[in-house]
């Protein structure tokens, strides 16, 4: 299910879309932030409060690409072409907003290219690497 939500942080509000897995069960309640008023009228399903550390993603389009999962830019490139890989294991990172996020292999098998490089500004979605095997 994927859902549109309006976030504000520092003040400054900003749209978001969420995807909930179906087999997200897990009642979810509205949280009130102590440290500004809402912006909006609260929605009927909140997503869960973000974890401390920075979120993992596992976004792919197809078998064995690895795209961006928002826009930023590279800060680190962890892998090389001819590397054997793991599923979930970390191949890149992506940086926006001050927050590093961990691209990692949708599935095992052999980085077959890497298409961008350390300090590259992406858009989400853009395709970073292929694996194949």
């Amino acid at each position: 299910m994927i859902k549109n939500l309006r976030v504000t942080v520092d003040g400054k509000a900003y749209d978001v879309t969420v995807e909930i897995p179906d087999d997200f069960d897990t009642p979810v309640q509205p949280v009130a932030s102590p440290l500004s008023a809402p912006s909006l009228p609260p929605s009927p399903a909140s997503p869960p409060a973000a974890p401390s550390a920075a979120p993992v993603a596992h976004a792919a389009a197809g078998p064995g690409e690895v795209r961006s999962p928002m826009a930023g830019r590279i800060v680190a490139i962890l892998v090389e072409p001819g590397r054997e890989v793991k599923l979930g294991e970390q191949l890149l990172t992506v940086e926006a907003m001050k927050m590093n996020t961990a691209v990692c292999a949708p599935k095992a098998g052999k980085v077959a290219e890497i298409l961008t490089t350390v300090g590259a500004a992406v858009d989400e979605g853009q395709l970073l690497a292929r694996l194949e095997g």
